[in-house]
Parts: C-alpha cells; sequence; structure tokens
C-alpha cells in the first residue's frame, strides 16, 4: 500500500483561500439525450432512436462546500433508500474527491473516487485478500463508491461523464491501473456490459448498504482502448450496447486534464 496520500489537489493548492473554486464547473456538455438510466433493473433498455432529445445543459462539478457534499448525500440517501439500501453520510477524506453532475441547480447524479492511501479502501471491509491480491502483483487500486443518478434526469451522457472525469483523476493524472466497485448482484450485467467490469469478488453481505454485493474490477488499460476506439462517438455508432461512445473525445480529455492541471 502506498505509504503516502496521493496528491491528487496538488494543482489546487493555490487557490483554496477562495471557497468557490473548487464548486467550478469541470466541464458543461449540450445538447444531450435524456432517458431513464437503466442503473440497473433488469428492464429493457429504451431504443435511441426514441429517446427526445433536449437543448439543455449539465455541468459536472468538484463537490467541496458543505452545501454540495450535503446535496450529493441527499441524492445518494434517496436513490439507495428506494432500492431498500442504507447509505451513510459523506466523509470529507483528502484521498476522495465527490463528483457531481448538476441540471441547472440541481443535483442529477454523484460519484465519488477514492485512491488508495494510509486509510483503507472501502471495499477492503469485505475483500481485503482480493485487493491485496492487486497490489502484490504490482497494480494500482482506486475505487468508485456513492455512485447515484437521478432516473427523472438521468442519462448515458451524465453517467459517461462521471465516469470519463474520474478515470482523468485517476488514471490520467495519478497512474492507477484497476478500478473496484462493489455492487448489488442484480446490477452486475449492467456494470460488464456497459463498460468492462469482470466479477472480482464472491457475494458477500455488505454492512454500509445492509445489502448482498459482489466485488467488480476493470483494468484501465482496457478503457484506454475503449475510449480510444470509441470516445465521443455516441451520434455515429449504432448497435454498440455501451457508455464508452458517450465518454469525451481524447482531445476534449485533453482540454479537461489541462484546466485540472491548471487548478482552473
Amino acid at each position: 500500500m502506498p505509504a503516502d496520500t496521493p496528491k491528487l489537489f496538488s494543482g489546487f493548492k493555490t487557490r483554496r483561500q477562495q471557497p468557490d473554486e473548487w464548486d467550478k464547473t469541470i466541464v458543461a456538455i449540450s445538447p444531450y439525450r435524456l432517458k431513464e438510466l437503466a442503473l440497473p433493473e433488469q428492464q429493457a433498455v429504451a431504443n435511441p432512436q426514441d429517446e427526445k432529445v433536449e437543448q439543455q445543459v449539465f455541468k459536472i462539478r468538484l463537490a467541496h462546500s458543505n452545501e454540495r457534499v450535503s446535496s450529493a448525500s441527499m441524492l445518494v440517501q434517496r436513490k439507495y433508500a428506494s432500492r431498500g439500501y442504507e447509505a451513510s453520510d459523506f466523509q470529507k477524506d483528502p484521498a476522495r474527491i465527490t463528483l457531481m453532475a448538476f441540471q441547472e441547480d440541481r443535483v442529477i447524479g454523484t460519484l465519488t473516487l477514492g485512491m488508495d492511501s494510509n486509510n483503507p479502501l472501502l471495499a477492503e471491509e469485505l475483500y481485503k485478500d482480493e485487493i491485496d491480491s492487486l497490489r502484490a502483483a504490482g497494480r494500482k487500486v482506486c475505487e468508485l463508491t456513492k455512485l447515484a443518478v437521478d432516473q427523472t434526469h438521468g442519462s448515458k451522457r451524465v453517467l459517461a461523464s462521471l465516469f470519463h472525469i474520474a478515470y482523468i483523476y485517476g488514471r490520467v493524472m495519478q497512474g492507477y491501473t484497476d478500478v473496484v466497485i462493489e455492487v448489488n448482484p442484480r446490477h452486475v450485467a449492467f456494470y460488464k456490459r456497459m463498460l468492462g467490469f469482470e466479477e472480482f469478488g464472491p457475494e458477500r453481505l455488505c454492512a454500509r448498504v445492509n445489502a448482498p454485493a459482489v466485488l467488480l474490477r476493470l483494468e484501465l488499460e482496457y478503457v484506454d482502448q475503449q475510449i480510444d476506439l470509441l470516445g465521443g462517438k455516441a451520434d455515429s455508432v449504432a448497435g454498440v450496447r455501451s457508455l464508452y461512445p458517450f465518454f469525451f473525445t481524447r482531445t476534449d480529455e485533453m482540454g479537461i486534464t489541462n484546466r485540472l492541471n491548471r487548478g482552473e
């Protein structure tokens, strides 16, 4: 395990005096296709041709202020409760970042990225042996938690944008090789089909949400390849059941990365 806490926010150090700096918009996207997000009950996926195109903007921001963290926590609590899960409050940790998707002033999605540090990953409560095996193999592991998307306003593009910016922080800026996520067993097929995750740990009871969980792993080399192949091609690739066409292009990714490195 790394001895030092990752220096994720080095590009922001000189700007902390201004409380709103970390709440700046990372990226704004318009237009996008609104649809019910199959996160991920076993239900049919709507035909993209049937989706209504709305000329609206959604923005991805980094949650830092207490107000934004509270908004993200409320969305997670609501979405988890609707499925009978429990969810703990967000805890500030220098090795974790929370990304939030906004439509106007409404939070429509949130995702937390946790980096390996002196504090254990949350997934180690159930899957320490599995994660230690990755470390022993020289892999660098991060995790995704607190994922929620408001189905009223949700879309593949919202979820893909959250994942891609988490990828930029973890893979591009920090050099992580693997990401793990604990999901309900009935959601496994969605993550495997749409993002390429593979099962990495058996079903166990997760006390944090009082529900069964399965550990999934995604090698980020695979994400590299999929972004090169499909990124930014949502309007030109037909019949691909994947979130990767809704990711940014490599050119867009480079621009976002440069802005984050400069602390903009």
